[in-house]
């Protein structure tokens, strides 16, 4: 994001084609490549706001996965590209609140969603740490961008019968 002055809402910042190797035996993507693909997609989002693996690198610091909820709305098979739409709900100064919905790129429909609380993370202490400013400008810009926007169905509901 450096230099630019807005952000998109909802971050388009990964597609991914499901694989052959990713079909169980209904003839759909199993459920861990959905997984997979969300996992690359908050990668990209930690490459778009610089907390990425160099950084990790140089600062001995990086963000954990600290909370995942799942949702499957629709099937993918075999060969289908996928979109993957990230939309910031918060952050303060250690975490941050997203989710990523998981769209056929062809089709359009939603096929999943992952929301994840994210925590930044000091690896020489392994104890949380407050992000660098320019780090929490970057968060805090898409925040803002991504306030307009209607906050995704399901988000933090609990499972039950």
């Amino acid at each position: 994001m450096t230099g630019q002055t807005t952000v998109d809402a909802p971050l388009i910042l990964h597609r991914e084609t499901v694989q052959p190797a990713w079909i169980d035996y209904n003839g759909h993507m199993n459920v861990a490549y959905y997984l997979l693909v969300f996992d690359h997609a908050s990668d990209a989002l930690a490459g778009w706001l610089g907390i990425d693996e160099a950084y990790t690198k140089r600062t001995n610091q990086s963000i954990f996965v600290v909370e995942a909820h799942v949702t499957y709305a629709r099937e993918v098979l075999e060969g289908d590209l996928l979109r993957i739409e990230t939309q910031m709900l918060g952050a303060d100064a250690k975490r941050l609140h997203l989710c990523h919905r998981m769209f056929h790129d062809h089709d359009g429909y939603l096929a999943a969603t992952n929301e994840l609380m994210l925590l930044h993370v000091d690896l020489g202490a392994r104890r949380s740490a407050p992000m660098p400013d320019d780090v929490r400008a970057r968060l805090d810009a898409a925040v803002a961008a991504h306030a307009g926007l209607p906050r995704p169905q399901g988000l933090s509901r609990t499972m039950g019968l």
